[in-house]
């Protein structure tokens, strides 16, 4: 499409009004459309109705204007009207007596339809008539049927045009008699180029980074942008039009809960909608997901594009998709909420704070945080450069300590007493059980028998040792220690069907752990299988994670449920 400039139009200050297009060569990112009613026209088989759709702001009722003036142009050149000669002229300022423009949102009744049917044959000084009808889904059903039969038998020189957001609103007797042409969002370098050349025509004061906030601002729409632009340089600030999550977003990708919530106290004190902020960070979420997936969908533009492409190599694709599900979900909690903000500081607090939340995303996100957290803790340091050291004769250098193991007995059956020295007990059966086989039993037989949430804690743990009846197993963090008591009673009767022995549990914190690979509590399995089994065993212990999470949402949404 050619890059003419804007029509400018003299007494009007807007600038979507002022550089509303007036001709086809000036409408921009609706190529298809523009090809459509240009060749109609160029080639004399215009439809004697058309059903524009599309989003606000696209163009709907400009390529309306557009197609009348090129019906009656005195002068037309390939389709396409001259804008200049007495038609096209009072086709832009509105005096025309060839378009009548009707907004059924305020004039939906049957009546004020049977006055526009009814003056439809009259003769008009143009070659035709075009009937211009905005937002036509919102007619009451009455009007609709008035105008359905004018619609099948129209006059000869008469052309229909109806505008609506909602296509699926208008009665399919009305579409069925219609061409539909669908109008599209503009992407942002369409919306960019736009808003330079009316800048150059309109001699605006506006830099590169004014311009990139009214194309993020106008999500597609020309009016909307070229708006934005208005609000932008009359107000001389971006932050004022709309609202800045740098704060957010450094709170999120360092997990703070409290710069999370000091940057929306800020941005509400600065008076932001709860709605409009929940709305307007999913939207910019949107742009970081988008960038990191498909960058051509992006819309973000020039320096926005490298500042939010920053913030999604620091969140990484999974968190990211986390963001927009929690701000999603708050989003519909707010229409029903006394205190909206509460819902988006709770969804702020739930994405830097994983363990609040139940969802898998959530705990695929507890379980890597804890594993970086141990290996960066149980990291050796690294060796200084070696330095002469002068030491008294007779002194020697005292060994490292031993890395410190907490025990911490097991917590109590539900139905047991509570006691200082609580364990996990098992009843009768065999004795003089050797380690050995008391790991590879675990692994191989207890494991799999024990819940899949349970299984996902269990396959970092390590029979460590079996003192008489008392086996000690061991877990890389406290956190994780403190989850086994969500286990304790499947493990109970996974156990109890294995030994049939009266084994006590004691568990242990062991942070080396977190750096061993294999995982600890699959190294016993691990070397007894042949090497070339390595490739398999890896994505075998891959599938148990991601089975165990799905297990455990699934027994989370139906309680007493099991897998058939």
């Amino acid at each position: 499409m050619a890059d003419a400039t804007p029509t400018s139009i003299d007494g009007v200050t807007s600038l979507y009004r002022r550089f509303r297009p007036g001709r086809f060569a000036e409408l921009r990112g609706q190529d298809h459309v523009v090809r459509a009613l240009q060749g109609a026209v160029r080639h004399d088989r215009v439809s004697h109705a058309y059903l524009f759709s599309g989003p606000r702001g696209t163009g709907k009722t400009t390529a309306a204007r557009i197609l009348a003036k090129a019906l009656n142009c005195e002068h037309p050149v390939d389709g396409d009207a001259c804008n200049k000669c007495a038609s096209c002229v009072a086709i832009t300022r509105g005096s025309s007596l060839d378009v009548i423009e009707l907004d059924a949102a305020s004039n939906n009744g049957v009546d004020d339809i049977r006055e526009i049917t009814a003056g439809a044959w009259h003769g008009t000084p143009g070659r035709w008539k075009v009937y211009i009808f905005d937002e036509v889904h919102q007619l009451s059903k009455a009007a609709s049927a008035a105008l359905l039969k004018t619609l099948e038998e129209p006059p000869q020189h008469v052309v229909f045009v109806l505008a609506t957001t909602d296509p699926h609103k208008v009665p399919p007797t009305i579409r069925s008699r219609t061409q539909h042409l669908e109008f599209r969002l503009l992407g942002g370098d369409t919306l960019s180029s736009l808003l330079h050349d009316v800048q150059g025509a309109a001699g605006l004061m506006a830099d590169d980074a004014t311009i990139e906030a009214a194309v993020r601002l106008g999500r597609g729409s020309a009016r909307d942008a070229l708006s934005a632009l208005d609000q932008l340089i009359a107000t001389g600030s971006i932050s004022e039009a709309q609202p800045e999550f740098d704060g957010l977003f450094h709170a999120l990708v360092h997990a703070d809960a409290v710069e999370a919530l000091k940057s929306l106290a800020v941005l509400t004190r600065e008076g932001w909608d709860p709605e409009q902020l929940a709305e307007s960070f999913a939207a910019e979420v949107r742009q970081v997901f988008l960038l990191q997936v498909a960058p051509e969908v992006a819309d973000a533009v020039d320096a926005d594009r490298d500042r939010l492409i920053g913030w999604g190599s620091q969140l990484g694709l999974p968190r990211t998709v986390r963001i927009l599900e929690t701000v999603g979900r708050a989003m519909r909690e707010m229409k029903s909420a006394p205190e909206k903000i509460v819902m988006l500081e709770v969804a702020m607090v739930r994405l830097v704070k994983p363990e609040l939340d139940s969802t898998y995303e959530a705990l695929d996100e507890r379980l890597t945080r804890l594993e970086r957290d141990g290996a960066r803790q149980s990291a050796p340091a690294p060796a200084p450069p070696p330095s002469p050291v002068l030491r008294p004769i007779g002194t020697t250098t005292r060994p490292a300590p031993a890395p410190i193991v907490v025990v911490v007995p097991d917590a109590p059956a539900a139905s047991e007493p509570a006691t200082s020295e609580s364990v996990t007990a098992f009843t009768s059966g065999e004795s003089e059980l050797d380690l050995d086989d008391v790991r590879s039993r675990f692994v191989e037989r207890v494991i799999p028998r024990t819940s899949r949430s349970a299984q996902l804690l269990l396959k970092a743990a390590h029979v460590s040792a079996l003192d008489g009846q008392r086996l000690t197993i061991a877990l890389p963090s406290e956190e994780m220690r403190q989850n086994t008591e969500l286990i304790a009673q499947g493990l109970r009767s996974a156990m109890e069907h294995e030994f049939k022995s009266p084994l006590q549990i004691q568990w242990t914190v062991d942070p080396t752990l977190a750096t061993e690979t294999p995982a600890p509590a699959l190294r016993a399995s691990a070397s007894r299988r042949p090497a070339v089994n390595e490739a398999s065993h890896a994505s075998e212990e891959t599938s148990i994670v991601v089975e165990s999470a799905a297990g455990h949402l699934i027994t989370e949404i139906f309680p007493g449920a099991k897998e058939i």
